[in-house]
């Protein structure tokens, strides 16, 4: 079987195959530890304090679709899960301004923190241990310095805006100490939670604590975690002159290049989106052929903010070998 899946005008060939994963009629398919480690590899693109980009080279899908769901909903993170409203005489309601407390990503070591025991009663659920406290305390006033003519509420009045950033952290307990170098903030600061007018005001307290993904999406650590197949283009027979630039502007730039003979040749088919416009043309059939690497993952990780990428990654890889382990040990797996 090919390593390539087929892209053609109007079908996807060899998709899959009907034994088990990376099953290959052409080849050896007993499973081999040091096969796996001679040809395995990472290729990192880029890499920030937000987002990476790597590649997951000689992976089977079924491994690199783990890591992606693993990533969105079972790594842990750190989201408001109860909101005590002392006021809130603002515009918007209660649970909407809840809800858009629990969404905001905060900048918050889940590593720092334990599970809430549930089987607990409600007073005793929460300590200093497994809860964050962040408070709301925001009153809208006018502004007696503004200007009269002036039309901008940001300067007729004080607190006409609420961000994330007038959420404070209030240690409990050992947090003094614990959080003393990394106090729990929002990733993102300048979130607009609502909009207030003279008199009105919000007081809150929110309770932090750990989840998943799986539960709710303001658990999950990542903005974007998904993966494609390398794009593989393969240029059959040579095309020039006026058809090499036409050929040329039926990719996205950068991905054919025209060399000093006039001959387009593939440039790099890493930026190609495969959106088969150049199979629509006569003139390029049976000059090209279209296809994706089975077993190469261009992954993209976008975090929120509260771990890097990588962290969020490495916990992936941690939770599906210890779900392996598990299994190996269950009396199921015996």
């Amino acid at each position: 079987m090919s390593n390539l899946v087929g892209i053609e005008y109007n079908r996807v060939t060899n998709t899959t195959s009907t034994d088990f994963p990376g099953f290959s009629s052409s080849g050896e398919n007993a499973w081999d530890v040091e096969k796996f480690r001679e040809t395995f590899d990472i290729q990192i693109s880029s890499l920030t304090e937000r987002e990476a980009n790597f590649d997951l080279v000689h992976v089977d899908t079924s491994i690199a679709n783990a890591f992606r769901r693993i990533m969105i909903s079972e790594v842990p993170a750190v989201a408001a899960e109860y909101v005590y409203f002392l006021n809130n005489t603002s515009v918007i309601q209660d649970e909407v301004l809840a809800h858009r407390i629990g969404l905001i990503p905060l900048k918050a070591d889940p590593d720092m923190l334990t599970w809430i025991d549930q089987s607990l009663p409600e007073e005793e659920k929460f300590n200093d241990e497994n809860t964050i406290v962040l408070t709301l305390n925001v009153k809208c006033t006018r502004n007696p310095n503004a200007p009269k003519d002036c039309t901008d509420p940001k300067i007729l009045y004080n607190n006409a805006h609420v961000y994330a950033r007038d959420l404070k952290f209030e240690p409990q307990g050992k947090q003094l100490e614990t959080f003393a170098n990394c106090p729990v903030v929002p990733c993102d600061p300048d979130i607009l939670l609502a909009k207030l007018r003279p008199g009105q005001e919000i007081s809150l307290r929110a309770h932090c604590i750990l989840g998943v993904g799986g539960d709710h999406a303001k658990f999950s650590p990542v903005a974007t975690a998904s993966y494609r197949l390398l794009p593989h283009i393969n240029i059959t027979q040579p095309i020039k002159g006026e058809l090499a630039e036409k050929f040329q502007k039926c990719f996205p730039q950068g991905v054919i290049g025209i060399n000093a003979e006039n001959e387009a040749f593939v440039k790099d088919a890493r930026k190609d989106t495969v959106s088969r416009e150049v199979l629509r043309h006569e003139e390029f059939e049976g000059k090209v052929k279209l296809g994706r690497v089975r077993d190469h993952f261009i992954f993209n990780v976008e975090s929120t903010g509260a771990m890097t990428p990588e962290e969020i990654f490495f916990k992936s890889v941690r939770i599906l070998k210890n779900k392996a382990e598990y299994l190996k040990n269950c009396p199921i797996g015996q």
